[in-house]
């Protein structure tokens, strides 16, 4: 049983990357990390913020980034926390299973900053520090790049995260603002 566990897994692993080697290059990401506002990012989290949060908000929040990465063909994964609880989660076709954990990671340190995971990087860019060397992180444990946001209840405080993986940090980041502005119906998005 344990053999054909493993082939099936292998399989997988081998479908998903041949799947992946199929897709058209990707685009440098369209944010100069150098010129993102640290005030702005911060600006951005407390304007999207949530009056409610349960399984409902996040179902539609999941539809909202699906509609997103399947307009742009984007192989990306996608995932919705609530606390430990995973209440969404889908891979977009070409999505890699190495998300899964860039995901974990990303969630870990929103978790532990309270802050985006490109909030993040950009603050530790702009320090002249090196993101994928945090001091007293273990970075087999949380991931400084963008894609994972956290879910702010108004009078609550963070309540879970919502996380996108699969393309160049600013790109994740952008994927997930858009969904949440497309949820809440802030501002007009392309």
């Amino acid at each position: 049983m344990r053999r054909h566990a493993r082939l099936a897994f292998y399989l997988l692993c081998l479908s998903a990357a041949a799947a992946q080697a199929q897709q058209p290059p990707r685009p440098p990401a369209m944010i100069d990390t150098a010129t993102v506002s640290l005030d702005a990012l911060l600006q951005e989290e407390r304007l999207l913020q949530f009056d409610r949060f349960d399984r409902d908000t996040a179902a539609a929040l999941g539809a909202a980034l699906v509609a997103r990465a399947r307009g742009a063909s984007r192989p990306v994964t996608l995932e919705i926390r609530q606390g430990d609880t995973v209440l969404f989660a889908q891979a977009m076709p070409g999505a890699s299973p190495d998300h899964a954990d860039w995901i974990r990671r990303k969630n870990n340190l929103v978790r532990r900053t309270g802050h985006s995971s490109f909030y993040t990087y950009n603050e530790v860019r702009q320090a002249g520090g090196d993101h994928d060397s945090l001091p007293g992180l273990d970075m087999r444990d949380y991931a400084a790049h963008g894609g994972a946001y956290p879910i702010v209840v108004r009078g609550r405080g963070a309540v879970g995260t919502v996380t996108a993986s699969g393309l160049p940090g600013a790109d994740d980041h952008a994927l997930v603002v858009a969904a949440l502005k497309d949820y809440l119906k802030i501002g007009e998005q392309p």
